[in-house]
């Protein structure tokens, strides 16, 4: 029991034991870079689950097609990405149908990008339920990158018929899937907690994120692969955290390239220093929140 909580608990009468002295509860703002508390993050778990849904049913609200954008979004994406950069361009696809090569790349991708736009303006559109109530503050970047996750069960069950209509079946390989999701759904995460934390302080951040997007597209594997980079450069080709993501899809579910090897090694270490660096940050600026949002 900390100081605080042992002078609340002198304050407090017992339960059932008549006082008619006032109770006064003494808050004090938290001092330092603040750690998760994970007991508390785990006593509000509804509220996260309630905002998650709510994310969800909002952005398909009063759309004619619902759902079917996350299916056509990556579709119309790798159609343009065939016939430019595979028909035209010539770009390599490692031995499978250059269509079906880009739209392993673009599940992951189109995940990643819709999480880090929604994670980033989560902050700023919740600012009544900021100034009006306490609740850890961290979900509210958390709920777009999980109800992300619907889309990305979508895309992949179209990825999973495409499979099987250019006669791909997937390896053992595609055990290690799951390892791969988790990476992108924590390389949405870390990114997204920076990003909404300094959409708060700074308002351009909004205006630079499509932007920054764009740029990570073609930063990443998405259109070619990863084996087009010259060697001497990999190493530094794999602190974007995207490349061990996008690569690990491919080789998980199409079995090309190379076993995850020191490029996916340092792109895990690169999310899980963003990741930790991004939670201490954001837990760090939440405590004005309330003040600047």
């Amino acid at each position: 029991m900390t100081q605080d909580e042992k002078q609340f608990a002198q304050m407090v009468p017992p339960v059932g034991v008549a006082t008619t002295s006032p109770v006064r509860v003494i808050i004090r703002p938290s001092q330092g870079w603040v750690s998760l508390d994970l007991r508390e993050l785990w006593d509000y778990r509804e509220l996260l689950y309630f905002l998650v849904w709510r994310d969800f049913k909002v952005r398909y609200k009063r759309t004619a097609i619902g759902a079917a954008w996350a299916i056509i979004q990556p579709v119309l994406t790798m159609v343009v990405f065939s016939i430019f950069f595979g028909r035209l361009a010539g770009i390599p696809s490692e031995g499978v149908p250059y269509p079906i090569f880009t739209f392993a790349a673009l599940v992951p991708w189109m995940y990643f990008a819709n999480a880090l736009t929604g994670s980033t303006n989560a902050v700023v559109e919740h600012e009544r339920m900021i100034s009006k109530a306490y609740f850890p503050r961290i979900f509210l970047p958390a709920g777009p990158v999980l109800a992300g996750l619907v889309d990305l069960s979508i895309a992949m069950a179209v990825l999973i018929v495409m499979m099987l209509f250019f006669g791909i079946s997937p390896t053992l390989a595609i055990v290690t899937l799951p390892l791969f999701l988790l990476l992108s759904v924590a390389t949405a995460l870390a990114v997204g907690l920076w990003l909404s934390a300094l959409n708060v302080m700074y308002r351009d951040v909004r205006y630079a994120v499509p932007f920054l997007v764009q740029f990570w597209l073609f930063a990443s594997p998405v259109a070619y692969p990863a084996s087009l980079v010259p060697e001497p450069w990999r190493v530094l080709y794999g602190l974007n955290p995207m490349v061990g993501v996008i690569e690990g899809f491919r080789w998980a579910l199409l079995g090309t390239g190379q076993p995850p090897g020191p490029t996916v090694a340092i792109s895990s270490a690169v999310i899980v220093l963003l990741l930790m660096g991004g939670a201490a940050y954001f837990r760090r600026v939440e405590q004005i929140f309330a003040d600047v949002v």
